[in-house]
């Protein structure tokens, strides 16, 4: 680690253990949809679903056909769902890498239909229903229409039926309205010949209100696989999940400046005091947003250090002044732990005035991954 500016460590244990606590928590028949779209929320797509094959995801979630493809690559035992729309040109990929893709559309029916019949076999789908997010889905009061319009195409297999919660972490009560929503549709399907299909609506924030009861044989866990918790004071504190991903980068030089100097651009911090400031090889190009600046902190040598000034592309300008043994080349902890301190995800998040997985998206290609390749504790 001495050899990189600016880095972020990926604990691939932490990540199994993760899994098998939340598979625990779950009654026995219902499938772990591992979602792993947007480079796996920015740790790393091949590392994280190499480890998740091996730790007992039954199949997996992807944003588009692209991601899907690189996916395919990894292994070929495991279905993987493309939550996105597929566009025109992306149609043909869909049986060539075995996928199952999402439909909301009339439109879509058509388009994917002639697509299978052209390819001479059917082609798996997933209806989705929109319960009350507004983005993709059918509205759930056309589902009963479109499952027959489904049912009536013999170019495409209907394999699964979703929904997806738009404020699990915020709002109880609207979750409780999507989800009935939801099982009303579930009611209306009929009696026999459903039992195959794959029916899931809960989300790491969903699994707060998740009940065995519910027709529901499959949960899609993204942020909580990463050892992030959706919201404080969940009851999925319980699994006790372990941050995955920390974020690092070093002090590149340290000076000592006068009371009265402004710092960083636009002159948004004036020094109170002589200061001892640290500049760290970290910015917003490398994944500490703008919207940081005078109001977070790192960790160096187990002391929080504040940040003053504007975050810069490149670097951070942050007070050590009352950390005295600090020294060019220390190691800086933007997100994780060192020594007794420690910055979650969810703090930097609010800092960052982002949710926790926009927080890992952020970090870029830049930054070096390193994965810890540790077994199950």
């Amino acid at each position: 680690m001495k050899h990189y500016r600016c880095w972020a460590e990926i604990d691939l244990g932490a990540l199994e253990r993760n899994l098998g606590r939340i598979r625990a928590a779950l009654p026995a028949h219902v499938k772990y949809v591992a979602v792993v779209k947007a480079d796996a929320y920015g740790h790393g797509m091949p590392q994280m679903a190499t480890r998740l094959m091996q730790s007992g995801a039954h199949l997996f979630a992807v944003a588009n056909v692209y991601e899907a493809a690189e996916l395919r690559e990894i292994g070929t035992g495991w279905p993987i769902l493309v939550l996105g729309p597929v566009l025109p040109e992306e149609e043909r990929y869909l049986a060539e890498y075995k996928l199952i893709a999402t439909v909301s559309t009339e439109d879509e029916i058509t388009r994917l239909s002639e697509r299978a019949k052209t390819a001479g076999e059917p082609l798996p789908i997933h209806l989705k229903i929109d319960t009350g997010m507004g983005r993709l889905g059918v509205w759930h009061e056309e589902a009963a229409r479109m499952l027959s319009l489904i049912a009536a195409t013999p170019h495409l297999r209907l394999e699964g039926i979703y929904t997806h919660f738009s404020s699990a972490d915020s709002d109880p009560a609207f979750t409780l309205e999507q989800r009935n929503r939801f099982l009303r549709v579930l009611d209306s399907l009929p009696a026999h010949g459903t039992e195959h299909l794959l029916v899931h609506a809960d989300n790491s924030a969903g699994l707060e209100t998740f009940s065995p009861d519910q027709p529901v044989n499959a949960v899609r866990i993204g942020l909580l696989q990463f050892g992030c918790l959706p919201y404080p004071d969940s009851f999925l504190s319980s699994l006790r999940p372990e941050p995955v991903l920390s974020f690092h980068a070093r002090i590149g030089i340290i000076k000592t400046l006068p009371a009265g100097t402004p710092i960083s651009y636009g002159q948004t911090h004036r020094l109170e005091r002589d200061t001892r400031l640290g500049v760290v090889t970290a910015g917003y190009g490398d994944g500490i947003p703008t919207t940081m600046s005078n109001r977070g902190a790192v960790i160096i040598r187990g002391k929080r250090c504040p940040i003053l000034g504007r975050v810069t592309m490149d670097q951070t300008i942050v007070d050590i002044t009352d950390l005295p043994e600090a020294n060019p080349g220390d190691t800086v902890t933007i997100i994780g732990r060192q020594a007794q301190e420690h910055i979650p995800v969810e703090e930097f998040s609010r800092w960052a005035q982002c949710v926790p997985w926009e927080a890992f998206c952020s970090i870029t290609k830049r930054v070096t991954r390193l994965y810890r390749t540790s077994r199950v504790q």
